[in-house]
């Protein structure tokens, strides 16, 4: 690879001597599970760097929660695996400078600081093709680190040019199998997926799970997160199935490897379980619960704190109906949940070590789950019971403030952000015919957490009726946990809601021409 060619890959047009930040194009907001996905990824050390950090994955304990907080991390390469360098040995001083810009550069992604971060990585590409030379994999790493921080900063076009750049220099380094290939794989197909291709995201991270496979073994636990990644690809794709079976992979893999401690299967069951709930296997959810009860039962006893979160979880399950299979018949009722929250409460209570924090969250979830259930008069003594027991010290009041004196939804179902032909790819390809709508909606909320007085206040443009329809909709189903003042119940008034969406203007053309103005 040319000097030039690769200074014109690091750089994407901007004089790298310059530093100049990319412009971040607009990108897609609100609660949809596009923009739940947004990737936390790490950042390669150079070669012969110590202090090499994991993988940092966004996903927390309930997975992509309107992340999808579902993550995609490009996982660091670990020197040693590498083995002896024989790349030229660097001048101590320039070694030094190079970590120096290196531990910038991470302080500042750390801090959110992405544009400068950029300049850096930037930089960091400059020294190392003068120390080590263009085709270096210090330069590799240098190129791949640049196209983290675009992600993080919504260029994916950026991104995905340094990233093959990245795997061109790996590639003719090493060879086409090369693990040193995963990192730089997942972050191209991070970027393709979060750039309206799923398709080719599909591919890159299935050449990925093959290298996996051939350098670790096919039952390697590294390949996890390439399969979540996969797992997410499919779903946008609509191959639910695929999703799936993903899933049931990486739940194969977890059981086999720890097989011989129970305990260690518990996180890995409960970030299974949140994306059963995701994508509405709701008694595939339960019984994933179930387990996790079972196994700390086994281990701990049937009095433990860990007990707690599973049984809230699995008694929030009974809020949602399974969506998997709209042909079978569901008996349950959200009644069926009252047995495990009463137990949380129980356990919480008896045990001295339980954290105040904890005995308050189970409080409040066998109060939410009566007031759901509309059992007033249990919701309000057992919403009484909380606020007084969150009345001892000012740290209670914060945590009572947070919880009991603003409006906080116990059910919401996503929107659609796009509607009748217009699609996510639109947006990425600059689609001139594409166009943003917006309606907003006042409401009420009761005493009972029940939303009334719902109004349309604005849409625009005011044809598309399906899309009014069904914020309507989402809006009278929704139920919040009461705002309390002095321990009771109070009823807000005049709160706003507003749903921007996109549509295309030759949709809304044919709308006019309607007589009914029915969306089509």
């Amino acid at each position: 690879m040319k000097l030039r060619e690769l200074l014109k890959a690091a750089i994407l047009a901007a004089p790298l001597l310059a530093y100049c930040t990319v412009t971040v194009g607009q990108t897609d907001a609100g609660n949809t599970p596009e923009t739940n996905a947004a990737q936390d990824q790490g950042a390669a050390l150079p070669e012969g760097a110590e202090g090499a950090e994991g993988a940092e994955s966004a996903e927390g304990k309930d997975g992509p929660i309107t992340i999808l907080d579902q993550t995609v991390p490009v996982a660091d390469e670990d020197p040693d695996l590498a083995g002896p360098s024989e790349e030229p040995e660097l001048d101590l001083s320039d070694r030094d400078l190079m970590l120096a810009e290196f531990q910038r550069f991470k302080d500042l992604q750390e801090a959110g600081v992405y544009d400068q971060a950029e300049n850096i990585a930037k930089r960091i590409i400059e020294m190392s093709i003068t120390q080590t030379g263009p085709d270096s994999n210090d330069t590799a790493r240098a190129l791949n680190n640049l196209g983290l921080v675009q992600h993080r900063m919504k260029n994916y076009e950026a991104a995905k040019q340094n990233f093959q750049s990245a795997i061109d220099i790996i590639s003719d380094n090493e060879d086409k199998l090369s693990h040193m290939l995963i990192n730089p794989l997942m972050g191209r197909g991070a970027a393709e997926l979060e750039s309206g291709r799923p398709d080719l995201a599909a591919r890159t991270y299935a050449q990925a799970t093959h290298i996996s496979h051939v350098n670790n073994g096919p039952h390697n636990l590294d390949q996890i997160h390439i399969l979540e990644a996969l797992a997410e690809t499919n779903l946008r794709m609509g191959d639910a199935s695929g999703a799936k079976n993903n899933q049931d992979m990486i739940y194969a893999l977890n059981v086999r490897h720890y097989s011989g401690n129970a305990m260690d299967l518990i996180e890995p069951l409960l970030r299974r379980a949140s994306w059963q709930r995701r994508t509405g296997y709701i008694l595939d959810e339960r019984a994933t619960y179930r387990r996790i009860i079972r196994i700390i039962e086994t281990e701990l006893g049937k009095d433990h704190i860990s007990l707690i979160e599973p049984l809230t979880r699995l008694g929030q399950s009974y809020f949602f109906i399974d969506t998997s299979d709209t042909t079978s018949f569901q008996s349950g009722s959200v009644a069926s949940g009252e047995i495990y929250f009463k137990r949380a409460e129980r356990i919480a209570e008896e045990r001295p070590e339980t954290p105040w924090e904890t005995v308050a969250g189970a409080k409040l979830a066998l109060a939410d789950y009566y007031n759901f259930r509309g059992d007033q008069g249990r919701a309000r003594k057992a919403y009484r019971e909380a606020w007084d027991y969150l009345t001892d010290d000012e740290e209670r009041f914060n945590f009572r403030r947070r919880e009991l004196e603003r409006l906080i939804a116990l059910n919401e179902d996503p929107i659609p952000r796009y509607i009748g032909k217009a699609s996510k790819n639109d947006r990425v390809a600059s689609n001139t015919e594409l166009r943003q709508g917006r309606i907003v909606v006042s409401y009420s909320v009761n005493t009972r957490g029940r939303v009334h007085n719902l109004k349309i206040v604005e849409q625009d443009p005011p044809e598309f009726e399906n899309i009014r329809r069904m914020v309507v909709r989402e809006m009278r189903t929704r139920v919040y946990r009461p705002v309390h003042q002095d321990g009771l119940p109070a009823e807000v008034v005049d709160q706003l809601f507003s749903h921007d969406y996109y549509y295309l203007q030759t949709e809304l053309d044919k709308e006019r021409q309607t007589p009914d103005g029915d969306e089509t």
